[in-house]
């Protein structure tokens, strides 16, 4: 099927899904679409106020939770507090090309929202998940780099762009690490990457990209709703661990979603293997799976 869309979901009655940063963007039309079709979505939102105002929009069964991506005290109070199955986690928050800023950890902002923060919360929850984790990165994590010398940035001039491609190339490498120990432990749970395409998300609305893509050039690329349908399709289609989706035009800047190909750098095991030993140190986290010789 070349031309899937949100219509082409299937029945999601019964199961429950995770979505972080929920209450705008592709996580919003995200969840809108997986509770339409009948699933429990759990809005994971930083401001609660602004969670129950886009759950009030969506029709279907919702909940809202309090997280904060961006630090850690919070992924672990979201993850210990948390009871029952989890059919597919999608790790869907992200900030991209903003100032430098430090969390309570120790962290800039966007490596802990994009990468850090998604590595903990999916380790944690691991326990609970019975079908897939879905993890969202970007086309530009081709022009990233691991910095396994300084993992945390803290050694190193801040470079605001640098620093998103940078953390959404973690995010693949977590991404197919996680397979390769999820397979190794004799799990059938899934780790799949989705990323959007180019397009007019409020993710980009400030950026240089953001004004062409919102300008008089946006007809070249996708708009809100077809950002979401990687996601969409990741989250639910007999697709295997290690899937990397995304649209199906040229570049991948547009399109339908299918199953493309990463950056031959995030698949790259033996650093994989590395940024997971280095982000479970940095994070506490990630010592539940075992590790790939």
């Amino acid at each position: 099927m070349t031309k899937w869309t949100a219509a082409d979901l299937p029945d999601m009655s019964g199961r429950t899904v995770v979505i972080t940063g929920a209450s705008g963007g592709i996580g919003l039309i995200t969840a809108r679409e997986l509770a339409r079709v009948g699933a429990n979505v759990v809005l994971a939102v930083r401001t609660v106020s602004k969670g129950q105002e886009a759950a009030a929009e969506i029709p279907g069964r919702t909940e809202i939770r309090e997280l904060d991506v961006s630090d850690l005290a919070s992924v672990r109070r979201f993850a210990n507090e948390w009871r029952g199955p989890i059919d597919v986690l999608i790790n869907n928050a992200g900030i991209m090309d903003v100032p430098l800023t430090r969390t309570a950890d120790g962290f800039d902002s966007q490596m802990a929202t994009n990468y850090f923060g998604p590595f903990a919360l999916t380790n944690l929850l691991l326990p609970h998940i019975r079908d897939r984790v879905v993890s969202v990165s970007s086309q530009l994590h081709r022009l990233g780099k691991p910095h396994l010398e300084d993992l945390a940035g803290r050694h190193r001039p801040y470079k605001s762009l640098n620093a998103y491609y940078d953390s959404k190339l973690n995010i693949v490498l977590f991404s197919t690490e996680l397979q390769r120990r999820l397979a190794a432990s004799g799990s059938t749970v899934r780790s799949i990457v989705a990323h959007p395409g180019v397009g007019s998300s409020n993710l980009v609305s400030h950026t240089f990209y953001g004004k062409l893509m919102f300008g008089p050039l946006s007809f070249l690329f996708n708009d809100a709703e077809s950002c979401a349908l990687p996601s969409l399709f990741a989250a639910t289609q007999d697709i295997p661990g290690n899937s990397y989706v995304g649209p199906n035009g040229p570049a991948s800047i547009k399109g339908y979603p299918k199953v493309r190909k990463p950056a031959g750098a995030g698949l790259d095991a033996r650093t994989a293997k590395e940024l997971w030993t280095l982000t479970a140190q940095l994070t506490g986290t990630g010592s539940q799976l075992p590790t790939i010789a």
